[in-house]
């Protein structure tokens, strides 16, 4: 796809250039909040990437001042029935496990405030790169609602105490403490963000997209596993890995002191 094509929903839009996708959400007026048009499209637009072969990346950013208030609480509370929740935070589960599912990583790019399910979004991605103004909170406790599922994403990301502070106080923190405590892998300058993420973007591209597939699958399995059965799983998927043409050619221009040069 052309760097500047775009697709048709207009909560979602989607570049692709170079092997880098980029995902921005399109609801400004409503701080990106996540309505079930959104959610919708961005698990559309997931399992669309789940099967693009040049895929080396993924950005997700935001259109407006805010990264993503959370749920659209005005269209949750139009229809006050259990099974309607229901299936709306598990919607929206399903999009935060796509994320971690698609076969390569994904960076969130943060600016303006990230809060309840923005938060998890953020916590959700792979990488996260903020500008130094933004701030996170899970503030549903703030409106009588804990933040569940938000807290999912959350606590695997930051240490228990300081993410069951952060939900059942609601308290705002800023970029350097969310880089701090491990929810933010980079802050940069507001000026600056772009170009940081960009960077980021184009070293994990220039990597083996074999090798870089075969990681990410076997980083998140691992985390569920005993330590012994974790180094066995690596162990099959390190054997693995190594009969890709990829690694022969990466050990063959380190010895030959040499750029590889990668399937495509």
């Amino acid at each position: 796809m052309p760097a500047d094509a775009l697709t048709q929903d207009p909560l979602l839009l989607h570049t692709m250039h170079d092997g880098i996708a980029t995902l921005r959400l399109n609801r400004p007026a409503q701080f990106n909040a996540l309505s079930e048009g959104l959610l919708d499209a961005l698990r559309a637009r997931i399992d669309a990437l789940a099967r693009e072969p040049a895929l080396r990346c993924v950005i997700l950013e935001s259109a407006g001042r805010a990264f993503c208030a959370g749920h659209d609480l005005r269209e949750m509370r139009s229809q006050p029935a259990f099974d309607y929740y229901l299936a709306l935070f598990r919607k929206c589960g399903g999009v935060m496990q796509g994320l971690q599912a698609l076969p390569v990583p994904v960076i969130a790019k943060v600016r303006g405030v990230a809060t309840a399910a923005g938060c998890q979004l953020v916590a959700s991605c792979d990488l996260a790169v903020a500008a130094d103004s933004a701030r996170f909170a899970v503030s549903g406790i703030n409106a009588g609602l804990f933040c569940s599922t938000p807290a999912v994403a959350l606590s695997r990301n930051v240490s228990t105490k300081r993410a069951f502070e952060m939900l059942v106080t609601a308290r705002f923190i800023d970029a350097a403490q969310a880089c701090d405590w491990g929810l933010l892998n980079d802050v940069a300058p507001e000026a600056e963000l772009d170009a940081r993420v960009q960077a980021l973007a184009d070293v994990i591209a220039s990597k083996s997209p074999a090798a870089i597939r075969h990681g990410k699958r076997m980083f998140y399995a691992q985390r569920q596993m005993a330590q012994a059965d974790a180094y066995e799983y690596a162990a099959e998927v390190m054997a693995r890995n190594m009969m890709e043409e990829d690694a022969a050619e990466g050990i063959d221009a380190f010895l030959h002191k040499r750029a590889p040069r990668w399937r495509p």
